[in-house]
């Protein structure tokens, strides 16, 4: 059974999330700013309803989708696309597939104790992000 993944989670750490922006050809002076910002995040994970809330200084982004079911995603906020999303549950991760303009595209969030794993793809990028659990 997948974990819930419900709470407030705060800003750790991150790796290679420059590349990952490159790869979404997002301009340098956005980049900039970006790689300055530690979001938190809050997810409502009631059954297969999901809402995912990215919170930062900068912008705030929010998904709210169902886990299985495919929707179009308005990315025009992270890099003026749009895309056919679908977000469903590996064993305990949860993995959200975006098809587009930009190939291998996606993301996975995980648990591991009360620290919350978000990897992003795009392209060859690969960036890792850690949260820890508040509330």
């Amino acid at each position: 059974m997948p974990p819930n993944l419900t709470g407030y989670y705060r800003f750790v750490s991150q790796k290679n999330l420059e590349d990952y922006l490159q790869a979404l050809n997002i301009n340098v002076a956005l980049r900039k700013i970006v790689l300055l910002l530690k979001p938190d995040k809050e997810i409502d994970h009631q059954g297969d309803h999901m809402v995912v809330k990215t919170l930062s200084t900068f912008r705030n982004y929010i998904m709210e989708f169902e886990v299985g079911v495919e929707f179009e995603e308005d990315l025009r906020i992270v890099d003026g696309r749009k895309c056919q999303t679908i977000v469903t549950w590996e064993e305990e991760h949860l993995v959200c597939v975006q098809k587009g303009e930009v190939p291998n595209r996606g993301w996975r969030h995980w648990l591991e104790g009360e620290k919350l794993h978000l990897e992003l793809t795009a392209r060859d990028a690969v960036c890792k992000q850690v949260f820890r659990k508040v509330r």
